[in-house]
């Protein structure tokens, strides 16, 4: 059986760590290179890095602070930011990144998940998948297009999760889980499925979704939103049949140790690969 990774989270602002609710209200939670450092020490299975503003500020992800962090690790490193193009993945694959995160870039143009799996390979490609859960009244006042016609199939579901895009900032046609399935059809090798509704809550993984995305695709699934206790992790890989979980201010805080939560799951049942 495969083990189930355990990713810490970077969401980067200026340079910063920084940790919100819900997307907003971001703190300070430290310097990203040490961070990073002390997770890869810790046991961590892979860190992620997200340039949080990079995509809304127009520019791209930070390489220094990518090539740094890239030197002080020995472990799988995403990132995700601002990507948009061939030549910004191999910006970051040259400066050490291992795989690169896109979101907005490929709601915008769904075909460069495909040029990009075809030209750096599928296990590179991560694509991001910030998700809402939004009641059909609130989607028409959200969305800029005609709702009725897009609605009507629909309904009979009075909340449907909808894609976000702009570091959660702006509102998508996309049904999430016809997204999920596109994605891994044009090529991405995994998903990164954030709940928006949960995140930074601390009160669980969005469960009923992550297992629904999870027993539909034929690729790895991480998990983010809403951890706040051990049992959240062990509920994400067993009732959500995530392959991976990830999570930011309860480690930055140190509110849960990497160590003792791996412990945690393997005496539990859950596969993990376990520091020697």
């Amino acid at each position: 059986m495969l083990t189930k990774r355990i990713i810490p989270c970077l969401d980067v602002k200026d340079g910063r760590t920084v940790k919100g609710v819900n997307f907003v209200n971001l703190r300070d939670a430290g310097d990203a290179v040490e961070l990073a450092a002390v997770y890869a020490e810790q046991g961590a299975d892979e860190l992620v890095f997200l340039d949080i503003t990079a995509t809304v500020e127009g520019r791209g992800t930070l390489l220094e602070l990518v090539r740094r962090v890239a030197h002080t690790i020995n472990i799988p490193f995403t990132v995700g930011g601002g990507i948009s193009s061939k030549a910004d993945v191999s910006a970051l694959l040259n400066a050490g990144a291992d795989k690169v995160s896109i979101n907005s870039a490929a709601v915008r143009n769904p075909d460069l998940i495909n040029e990009l799996a075809l030209e750096f390979g599928s296990q590179c490609i991560v694509v991001a998948i910030d998700t809402k859960s939004v009641h059909s009244s609130q989607f028409a006042v959200l969305s800029e297009s005609p709702i009725d016609s897009f609605l009507a199939p629909h309904s009979s579901l009075l909340t449907s999760n909808f894609v976000h895009t702009h570091g959660g900032r702006k509102p998508t046609e996309l049904r999430t889980l016809e997204w999920a399935k596109e994605v891994e059809e044009r090529g991405a090798g995994e998903i990164l499925l954030t709940s928006m509704d949960t995140d930074g809550t601390k009160n669980g993984f969005a469960l009923e979704l992550t297992s629904t995305i999870s027993r539909n695709a034929n690729i790895p699934v991480i998990a983010s939103g809403g951890a706040g206790t051990m049992e959240h992790f062990y509920e994400v890989f067993t009732t959500g049949y995530a392959d991976a979980g990830l999570a930011a201010s309860i480690f930055h805080f140190k509110e849960i140790e990497i160590p003792a939560l791996k412990q945690y799951l393997h005496e539990r049942g859950i596969p993990m690969r376990m520091s020697r």
